[in-house]
C-alpha cells in the first residue's frame, strides 16, 4: 500500500506526531497523517483551502453517480470559485511513506495515521494542480458555495471527505 502527504513545504526531512486539532480525536497522543493513493487528490488544493471532495464506492448507487458527476469520471474534487487563482498559483510537494507503521483512521476519507516519527522516502512537486487532477481523472468543479454540495454528498452513497469548511463562504 502507497500513503502519501501533501504539502505546500517544499523540504521536511520528518514528518513528527502532532496532537490532532479535530474536536473528534484524542488528544492523547501525537499522529502523523497519510492518505491512500486513491484519495490523494483530495489534497492537492493550497493549505486550508475549503473543499468538497468525493468519489464512488461499490456501495454508490447509480442515482448517485448520475446526480453527482458529469463526466466518466467517478471522483470529484469542488471548491469555490474564490479560491481559484490560489489553485492556479499553488506549488505542492507530495511526500510518499514507507506504511509499516500507519494504521487505518478513516476508509470513507483514505486516512491513515502512525503514532511514530515518519522519514519520507521521496518527494514530488506539482506545479499544476489542475493537470495533476485531470491526469488522475479527476473532476473538478468551481461553485459558488460550497455548504449545498457538501449537505447533498453527506447525504448520499458517495464516499467522501470534506476539508477546512471554516474558510468557506456563509451557508446560503
Amino acid at each position: 500500500m502507497r500513503l502519501f502527504h501533501v504539502s505546500a513545504e517544499p523540504n521536511i526531512a520528518q514528518f513528527v506526531p502532532r496532537i490532532p486539532t479535530r474536536d473528534d480525536l484524542s488528544k492523547s497522543k501525537g499522529l502523523v497523517w497519510a492518505i491512500n493513493k486513491q484519495c490523494l487528490p483530495n489534497f492537492f488544493t493550497p493549505r486550508e483551502c475549503p473543499r468538497v471532495t468525493y468519489h464512488a464506492a461499490d456501495h454508490t448507487t447509480a442515482t448517485d453517480i448520475a446526480k453527482f458527476f458529469s463526466s466518466t469520471s467517478r471522483h470529484c474534487l469542488a471548491i469555490e470559485q474564490a479560491w481559484l487563482k490560489q489553485m492556479l498559483d499553488v506549488t505542492l510537494y507530495i511526500y510518499e511513506f514507507d506504511s509499516a507503521n500507519f494504521v487505518l483512521q478513516d476508509a470513507c476519507a483514505g486516512y491513515y495515521v502512525s503514532e511514530k516519527t515518519e522519514i519520507p522516502l521521496h518527494v514530488t512537486a506539482i506545479d499544476d494542480v489542475f493537470a495533476a487532477l485531470f491526469e488522475r481523472n479527476v473532476e473538478v468543479r468551481l461553485v459558488d458555495n460550497l455548504w449545498p454540495l457538501r449537505d447533498a454528498v453527506v447525504a448520499s452513497t458517495l464516499n467522501f471527505s470534506i476539508c477546512d469548511m471554516w474558510n468557506a463562504q456563509p451557508r446560503i
